[in-house]
């Protein structure tokens, strides 16, 4: 395989379209088996053409099919990023029923407030358990 001056890095095409924040987060995700490039596993230094197919899984179990339509090796605004890829209807409609899934039936543990109560939560909710606990018996 010869290398052209046309060729990017996988990784630095992630990065420059956009679905990763840094190029490091880009280069994670492919070590971690979470990208493929035409059905098959590939490694950050494959270099990306018009035309692959590459499949990612993001953080929150997104999962994106796109065509590649152009090659960057800048980051550049996100109109710009945006076309550089095309994504597959079957991903976009994918997408789109796992999001209403997610507002019909939110998950339950997204609602629990994250972290250790504060010194105030717990002065009141000892508070609370020491009123709602002191009832005397009839004499």
């Amino acid at each position: 395989m010869t290398k052209t001056a046309a060729d990017v890095r996988l990784d630095k095409w992630l990065w420059a379209a956009r679905f990763y924040k840094t190029r490091a987060l880009a280069a994670e995700a492919i070590e971690r088996t979470r990208v493929e490039v035409n059905g098959q596993v590939a490694k950050a230094s494959r270099p990306v053409r018009p035309g692959d197919r590459v499949r990612l899984r993001q953080p929150g179990g997104v999962e994106r099919v796109l065509d590649v339509l152009a090659i960057s090796a800048v980051r550049g605004p996100a109109p710009v990023a945006q076309a550089l890829y095309a994504e597959t209807p079957e991903s976009l409609a994918a997408r789109e029923a796992r999001a209403r899934q997610a507002r019909l039936a939110p998950e339950p543990a997204a609602t629990l407030e994250h972290g250790r109560p504060s010194k105030r939560d717990r002065r009141k909710l000892a508070d609370w358990q020491r009123w709602s606990a002191s009832l005397e018996p009839d004499g």
